[in-house]
């Protein structure tokens, strides 16, 4: 007993150390334990339920993105683009190996090495969540993949582990290249861009496979936060990132020292405007409408490249010849007042600010540019753009304006401090002009009338403007523009280009017309007796349309026009078609003459010539059709005679400027000028291209007293032939069979000068004939033409 007092008192107490330090840190290694094996089982648990339920991800292996419709003109230029996202998918090994560098470098450095999800990084990331109240990142790639595709944008706790359970899942099924692929293609960059070879040319305006290891680090910095490192809006806080990611490639080795410091000294030029506009957009969205009838919704997001008919050579030209041909007009018009009236703060510190905002509702078009007044007397101007370019004029640069800078000026037109005005600047002398929007309209189109391939489309002055396409949509009367299908009519009826008629006044009384009296007249009021069907065409005389209709009967002519694509509905069957009362379109019209300028062959016109997927796999083929006797229209002759008496207009007639412009015989064509002068034409063709001009304005009204379409539509017309046909030979049509020529003059061989129509008689006392117009002043006054007075040239 007493060896066992003596063992108990002779025990030694534990040290202090191992009593606060080994006893408390034991528990806590075991309570860690304890959670670990509890976490464990909670993820065992997790995993075996949430595994199964994940998304599949096999698709990824046949990944379509949402990419844009593209539609190109023949010579390969983009035109146009249609789809929210701005997207060019491209293979792994297409993108640069600098690009990849800098993203792996500042996203997932470790990315060739992990399985898909950096364990160290998650736990860095999750110790630093439960720590904050904002939540931290350090996704991987494949990660940032798994969330891009399939996960929502909150930042939770469940969405980690969903990331790095279908980031396992897809590196199962892809290499560490497709994954990456993927990932640079599909990740959003900001201003609409997705993928970096989209955001290469949205930011630095070039191709990715010229980009700097500069520019490679500043595109890598967007991920993140696009909005906030946009190189843009945020240059400052931008830079600095791209700074960082610089060293970060140097300390992973991408790139050496020395690249690191000319990366770091390299100062970035960026896109700040939109690419300079090709001017096809109304080619553009004209074939964007076919396609989607096509295709519906889809043709927007599934990449479809649409090839068409334009030249862009051509297409250039068009669309400078309308645009100057509208511009002039519009010189000679009065002076219609600012557009707009802005209040200027008294601080000149905002005015700058106050001007930009102000001028985002007045977009410059092309070279014409929108400012507002700061400073004006009746002799100098002070205005400022939206980049805040100040600009002053005077002398000629007022001409337009003079009336308007007094201070007696109409209140409605005057420009005063705040006005907001439209400025150009004359590539001649350098000295700016103010100027005015034109609020007339204009269309151009020119095909082939061998294939009706499109190869120039303009719809307007400005597309921003005013989409409406008036090559397409627009109906309006053609004038005398229409005569030369009465004219074809009259061919197969026995008359001659050598048949005389008489140029004398008609007048035609309720009786007759079935509703009001009408007395047509020549657009120059003058009226010269009898003359040849040749000279009556190129002279473009009314009374003789009228006459020769009347002699072929209007319902004869109603179907004869159809047989130029025509609808009859719309050309109802009264003498009035003789002088272009019906409705057309522009398009309507060049299809129409392409008949006499390929022999007579009608071709549908054609624009989208193919569509192929984004691997450029073909979808749709269209091909012209080969001319065949199928789509014989006319005959070989007629369309030959139709040419012989065009070609005369161009030559000696309303068009004679054609011929003496260009130098050169093998052109033909005809003016169109309807009543009061609202609708101006000129549609023209050589035998492999056919040209159709239109000006007038939407709400029809009055060009003017002097404007025709000789002096409007057909000095666009010149000045498009002008490039298009540049090298190309002249070449006549050959005469066909059942022609003759006597004494220089072609005929049917069965209507000779002896078995032809040689002369049109019997005015009075026929079915419809002219009588003598009436001498009272009183009944003249109650006279209402049927087409507004009959005028038309």
């Amino acid at each position: 007993m007493n060896d066992s007092n003596t063992t108990e008192n002779t025990k030694q107490p534990a040290p202090w150390w191992m009593q606060w330090l080994i006893k408390p840190l034991a528990t806590l290694i075991g309570l860690g334990m304890a959670a670990f094996v509890s976490i464990a089982l909670l993820v065992g648990v997790g995993l075996a339920v949430a595994y199964p339920q994940l998304p599949e991800v096999s698709g990824l292996t046949d990944y379509q993105p949402k990419m844009p419709m593209r539609v190109y003109s023949v010579d390969n230029v983009l035109i146009g683009e249609f789809g929210e996202e701005k997207r060019e998918f491209l293979p792994i090994q297409q993108i640069p190996k600098v690009m990849r560098d800098a993203v792996l470098a500042i996203e997932d450095a470790r990315f060739y090495k992990h399985g898909g999800v950096d364990y160290i990084g998650v736990l860095r990331a999750g110790l630093a969540n439960f720590g904050e109240a904002r939540s931290q990142g350090a996704s991987t790639i494949t990660m940032q993949v798994a969330r891009n595709f399939y996960l929502p944008t909150e930042k939770t706790f469940t969405r980690k582990i969903y990331e790095i359970l279908l980031a396992l899942k897809i590196e199962s099924l892809l290499n560490k290249d497709q994954i990456l692929e993927l990932y640079m293609n599909q990740i959003y960059l900001g201003q609409r861009a997705y993928g970096f070879a989209a955001a290469c040319d949205t930011y630095f305006g070039k191709p990715i496979k010229d980009i700097t290891v500069a520019e490679a680090a500043m595109l890598a910095g967007l991920p993140k936060a696009p909005s906030a490192y946009n190189p843009v809006r945020n240059p400052k806080r931008a830079t600095l990132r791209q700074q960082y990611i610089i060293d970060r490639m140097y300390e992973n080795g991408f790139i050496t020292a020395e690249q690191r410091d000319e990366a770091k000294a390299e100062k970035l030029s960026y896109r700040t405007r939109t690419p300079v506009s090709v001017h096809a957009e109304y080619a553009a969205e004209a074939a964007r409408q076919l396609v989607h009838e096509q295709y519906g919704a889809d043709a927007y997001t599934r990449g479809l490249n649409v090839y068409t008919s334009i030249n862009m050579t051509e297409q250039t030209a068009a669309y400078k010849a309308l645009r100057k041909g509208l511009l002039d007009y519009d010189r000679r018009q009065s002076w219609r007042g600012p557009e707009a009236y802005i209040d200027l703060p008294d601080d000149p510190k905002l005015i700058d600010v106050r001007i930009a905002e102000a001028l985002e509702d007045h977009p410059d078009s092309e070279d014409i540019r929108a400012a507002v007044v700061l400073d004006v007397n009746p002799k100098k101007l002070v205005a400022a753009t939206q980049s805040g370019e100040q600009i002053t004029i005077e002398g000629a640069g007022l001409k337009m304006v003079a009336a308007a800078l007094s201070d007696k000026a109409n209140p409605k037109v005057q420009i005063r401090r705040g006005a907001v005005v439209r400025i150009l600047k004359n590539t001649n002398n350098d000295e700016w002009a103010v100027v005015q929007l034109p609020t007339v309209e204009g269309a151009f189109v020119s095909l082939d009338p061998m294939t009706g391939l499109i190869n120039a489309m303009v719809g307007g002055f400005d597309f921003d403007r005013n989409k409406f396409n008036h090559v397409m949509q627009a109906w309006r009367q053609p004038g005398s523009s229409f005569k030369p299908f009465i004219y074809s009519a009259a061919l197969e009826k026995g008359f001659t280009p050598a048949t005389v008629v008489n140029d004398a006044p008609l007048f035609f009384d309720a009786g007759t017309t079935g509703s009001q009296p009408w007395e047509p007249k020549n657009y120059d009021g003058k009226f010269e007796g009898p003359m040849t069907l040749r000279k009556g065409l190129a002279k473009s005389k009314n009374m003789i349309s009228i006459r020769v209709l009347r002699s072929i009967g209007v319902n004869y002519a109603q179907d004869w026009i159809t047989h130029f694509g025509f609808e009859a509905d719309k050309h109802p069957a009264y003498l009035t078609m003789a002088l272009g009362a019906g409705s057309v379109t522009p398009l309507q019209m060049a299809d129409a003459y392409a008949v006499f300028a390929n022999g007579g062959y009608r071709v549908n016109p054609l624009l989208v010539t193919k569509v192929t997927d984004v691997r450029g796999h073909t979808l749709a083929q269209y091909r012209p059709a080969v001319l065949d006797e199928s789509m014989r229209a006319i005959e070989p002759r007629n369309a030959f005679m139709m040419s012989s008496l065009l070609q005369e207009v161009t030559r000696a007639g309303t068009a004679a400027r054609a011929q003496a412009t260009l130098k050169r015989p093998d052109l033909y064509g005809k003016t169109g000028t309807t009543n009061d002068s609202m609708d101006a034409w000129f549609a023209g063709y050589t035998m492999h291209k056919v040209a159709v001009v239109w000006i007038g304005y939407d709400q029809p009204r009055k060009l003017g007293d002097k404007e025709t379409g000789g002096g409007l539509a057909l000095p666009v017309w010149i000045d498009y032939m002008g490039v298009a046909l540049k090298g190309v030979p002249v070449e006549e049509p050959v005469p066909p069979e059942g022609v003759m020529n006597v004494g220089g003059e072609w005929y049917y061989e069965e209507y000779t000068p002896a078995t032809g129509v040689k002369e049109l008689h019997g005015d009075p006392g026929e079915q419809g004939e002219a009588t003598p117009a009436p001498s009272s002043s009183e009944e003249k006054k109650n006279i209402l033409d049927l087409f507004g007075g009959g005028k038309s040239q």
